[in-house]
């Protein structure tokens, strides 16, 4: 009877252990290139910034969005079902060798060969700190603006 009742109890906090434990799917990571500046990064939600861009201009700022890349871009887009998905509501992502960006805790890079293939963002649901920049429109300027200075990327 009591073993009945200690699987009661111990059952449920095992399961919740291992649940919890499960998050080896998101991978940070982070560069130090804006150490320098200190920066606060504020965080905005997409359809915010893409309104209001040129107000968040040469600031740093946390976005969350779908990361779409391709020959000739590279994009985070609103995630949301509804939303429309053309370049113009969109920001384009200018990653730069100057930032790069290392899995937190070690020195893999995001865009560095590593156990046989590249580290996939393409189409996933990231997190970004950057700098915005109203002012970078992207490939053949069809975005609304840019964020460089890539220094956190949570995918």
């Amino acid at each position: 009877m009591m073993l009945k009742c200690l699987i009661k109890i111990v059952s449920p906090v095992i399961l919740m252990a291992g649940l919890l434990g499960c998050s080896h799917g998101k991978q940070v990571f982070k560069s130090d290139c804006n150490d320098d500046y200190s920066p606060v990064y504020k965080r905005v939600p997409f359809t915010e910034l893409v309104k209001n861009l040129k107000k968040y201009d040469g600031q740093y700022v946390k976005v969350t969005g779908k990361y779409i890349e391709a020959p000739e871009q590279s994009a985070l887009f609103n995630d949301s079902l509804f939303a429309d998905r053309s370049a113009e509501h969109a920001i384009w992502i200018n990653f730069n060798p100057d930032c790069p960006l290392y899995l937190e805790g070690t020195r893999t890079g995001l865009f560095q060969y590593n156990n046989g293939q590249f580290t996939q963002i393409n189409d996933k649901h990231v997190t970004i700190k950057g700098r915005v920049d109203a002012h970078d429109t992207g490939h053949l300027n069809q975005y609304k603006g840019a964020i460089e200075r890539i220094s956190y990327i949570k995918l």
